[in-house]
């Protein structure tokens, strides 16, 4: 059922049922209707299209109070347009922003796909990825319950996902999904974070002294020797050195699916937290993207460093490497740090 239909411009936008259409410039010998969305939410989006963030204002004028930012790729909700001026919420942000620095309407559409990023959470306690969207189809391994994963396709019942590098499938129905943009922030919640990005690096040093003197006190039997090796380590990057140092003892050593055994199997975040437990560091077995505080870039990455995955976690060497609970076949071993997009990165010490 056709539920509603808008001209802009020379371009025609058809909104039926759940699904938007855009058609090509109105009088060209063929308009074929092309999908861009399936769901009339992304009907009044507004997407920042800048190359760091454009400001949104309190009222129409250049010279207004600046309530937020909105960063390039970051949605909001159009309100209305007022002289060369959007007004837009997004987020907790309602205010005004130049309308040469946003797109809407078809254009916004056509975008929508590539700025959001959706998510499956495994609500089961184990659940199989197959080669292709099918029940038939070969089983490429298995997740556990509270993964996290990056979905890149919807197709018959089944979420398009990352295993261990190569393209699988999961059933919606053992999975929650849910759907993120990057929305405004405001100067009150630009203020928030960077306060507590600097109390979770203060934290990081704290722990990072803490575990420092722990090592020693378990240490005492080689006093003499700790004690000179602990006057050159006074520094995050070369406790994450540490942690490297001990975690490639155990390149060589089996993948076992749930396993935390450093000797006789683990997985990839089993691993993780293991190798973080034999320095006083309680990490959760799942969900440890949440642990320590964010890393903007692999180049701003140092020794130590957990490097996220869509499904996957590993520890970070430097000069682009990681150590990892790689795959059944490949075991516990040193890999690149770009085999797979990396979606997160996390400072613990």
């Amino acid at each position: 059922m056709l539920w509603g239909a808008l001209i802009v411009g020379l371009a025609v936008l058809a909104v039926g049922g759940d699904k938007a259409y855009a058609a090509i410039p109105v009088g060209a010998s063929e308009a074929p209707l092309v999908e861009v969305v399936d769901n009339r939410q992304y009907a009044d989006l507004v997407i920042a299209q800048v190359n760091d963030y454009v400001n949104v204002r309190k009222e129409p004028d250049a010279k207004s109070e600046v309530l937020g930012k909105l960063y390039n790729n970051s949605v909001g909700h159009f309100l209305e347009e007022t002289d060369g001026w959007v007004k837009v919420k997004s987020g907790s942000v309602t205010g005004y922003v130049k309308s040469e620095y946003v797109v809407r309407g078809t254009d916004a559409l056509k975008i929508a796909r590539d700025v959001e990023t959706t998510y499956a959470v495994i609500n089961t306690a184990k659940l199989r990825v197959r080669e292709q969207p099918n029940t038939d189809s070969s089983i490429l391994g298995t997740f556990s319950k509270g993964d996290e994963l990056v979905v890149t396709a919807k197709e018959d019942g089944f979420a398009k996902v990352t295993y261990h590098n190569k393209a699988g499938y999961i059933s919606l129905e053992y999975v929650d999904l849910h759907t993120e943009f990057v929305e405004a922030e405001s100067i009150e919640e630009e203020r928030a974070r960077k306060a507590a990005e600097e109390k979770a690096r203060r934290e990081a040093e704290e722990r990072a002294l803490a575990a420092i003197k722990a090592k020693e006190a378990k240490e005492a039997a080689d006093a003499a020797a700790r004690e000179a090796a602990a006057a050159n380590v006074n520094t995050d990057s070369s406790l994450g050195q540490q942690v490297v140092d001990y975690a490639v003892q155990f390149v060589g050593n089996p993948y076992v699916h749930g396993g935390t055994s450093l000797t006789n199997g683990a997985d990839c975040s089993g691993f993780v937290q293991s190798i973080y437990a034999h320095f006083d560091v309680k990490l959760p077995r799942t969900g440890q993207r949440s642990s320590g505080y964010a890393v903007d870039s692999l180049d701003q990455a140092i020794p130590g460093d957990l490097l996220f995955y869509s499904g996957h976690v590993a520890i970070y060497m430097g000069d682009g490497r990681i150590v990892h609970a790689a795959t059944p076949k490949d075991g516990i071993c040193i890999g690149s740090a770009t085999f797979a997009k990396i979606i997160a990165i996390r400072r613990i010490f």
